[in-house]
């Protein structure tokens, strides 16, 4: 199984355009379309099955498909010795250093301040671009001396949250610019960040609430920022619908099936229904595969959410070009599934290897408890958010969710197939 090899091709192409990391494209090889969104593969080299580490597994295995099997664009950055560092696959210039935790508004004014590098032009990441950069190799332990960032700390600067000061080793997130079409908890204007510690993108509120904020903290919400520029293009799809039941992303490279399985499975189940579909040549194609994180992020649309404040975008968090199940959810509301993703969560309740990832195409519901016994169903992190689940077990072990918001556990999530689009 591999990823695309026209995005392989473009990402060598790209390394030779990015003197000023400008608005580069790339050609797929294949069609001669332009690539302007290389989705850049995850890093996880190993196999998993619903515990741990095994071998990688055959075809007609257990767990065959998995991420950890597949072939796909390796990262590749460039220090340029000026405090940047160029992403040679996608065209993005970031800002190597670390900084200091800010407001988002501190965040936003201050990137037409930034010169590093001697530039002008830098921006707050949009979160397809903060995306770009984790890493699933990664890991979240009690302390940062058991943890491994999601990030390539050969390149980026990166700080766990700081214990003796009352900070969680996890407390240490990346702003990006894009805000939550909907709201959060009570009702907070939230905006999304990546998690470079524990592997996760979430909706984060631009004001602390001291009534259910873990540290009891109020005032602004600080977390870190890192400042992009190049490739104004990065992140948007252009979608080709081709009249067949499938749909062509020609900005990425990758064709996904327009409908979606219509039910959910555990982690296992999804992998096999997979290779059903491939067994029967769906759609007349025989190489589906359950797509990793980085690519069904991909095609997460965060203009839309469920509970959208603009009720003409209102839905699922994706293109409606695509048709989207409803279910009912915890709480008896009307609502749109979490969707797996091949890639192991290296870390989950039951050990390293025991949770995968999946993306909330509807809300990213949490058990909020709001005083002693008392939980609220809220949409906690916002459609769009990428969690994980355990990849196997009986939901009803967490009537209470799990985690700090009491992240709703479904394990039996909804599948979307991808492929190579050539």
């Amino acid at each position: 199984m591999t990823r695309p090899t026209i995005q392989i091709l473009a990402g060598g192409l790209l390394a030779l355009a990015l003197a000023g990391c400008g608005n580069t494209t790339s050609p797929d090889a294949a069609t001669g379309t332009a690539l302007t969104y290389a989705v850049v593969d995850t890093g996880l080299t190993t196999s998993y099955n619903a515990s741990g580490l095994i071998s990688a597994p055959r075809p007609g295995e257990p767990f065959y498909g998995q991420d950890g099997q597949q072939t796909g664009l390796p990262p590749a950055y460039r220090d340029n010795g000026d405090g940047t560092v160029s992403d040679l696959n996608t065209g993005l210039m970031w800002v190597q250093a670390r900084g200091s935790k800010v407001s988002r508004e501190a965040a936003r004014t201050g990137a037409s301040a930034c010169r590093v590098g001697g530039y002008s032009d830098w921006r707050m990441p949009a979160i397809k671009e903060l995306y770009s950069l984790i890493q699933f190799t990664g890991r979240a332990g009690q302390t940062a001396a058991d943890s491994t960032p999601y990030l390539d700390t050969r390149y980026f600067g990166f700080a766990y949250g700081d214990v003796s000061a009352g900070e969680r080793v996890y407390d240490c997130q990346d702003w990006s610019a894009t805000a939550y079409v909907g709201t959060t908890m009570n009702g907070d204007a939230t905006a999304f960040g990546v998690n470079f510690a524990d592997g996760r993108i979430k909706g984060y509120p631009l004001v602390r609430n001291p009534a259910i904020d873990p540290a009891g903290a109020s005032g602004d919400f600080l977390l870190y920022v890192r400042y992009v520029r190049g490739n104004p293009a990065y992140g948007q799809n252009r979608f080709l619908e081709r009249g067949d039941g499938t749909i062509t992303d020609e900005a990425t490279g990758l064709m996904w099936t327009r409908e979606d399985s219509g039910s959910g499975m555990n982690w296992q189940e999804a992998l096999a229904w997979v290779q059903a579909r491939n067994a029967e040549n769906h759609l007349g194609h025989s190489d589906w595969r359950l797509p990793n994180a980085k690519e069904l992020q991909s095609l997460v649309d965060y203009t839309r959410a469920p509970e959208a404040t603009d009720a003409s975008r209102r839905g699922p968090a994706i293109d409606p070009i695509f048709s989207s199940t409803s279910i009912i959810d915890e709480g008896g509301g009307a609502d749109y599934p979490f969707f797996w993703t091949s890639t192991t969560h290296l870390e989950g309740l039951g050990g390293p290897g025991s949770a995968a990832v999946y993306l909330a195409f509807g809300r990213a519901l949490g058990f909020m408890q709001t005083s002693p016994g008392t939980f609220q169903l809220w949409d906690v992190h916002g459609a769009g958010a990428q969690r994980s689940d355990p990849k196997a077990g009986d939901p009803a072990a967490f009537p209470r969710g799990f985690g700090p918001q009491g992240d709703v556990i479904r394990i039996r999530n909804f599948v979307r197939l991808v492929r190579n689009a050539s």
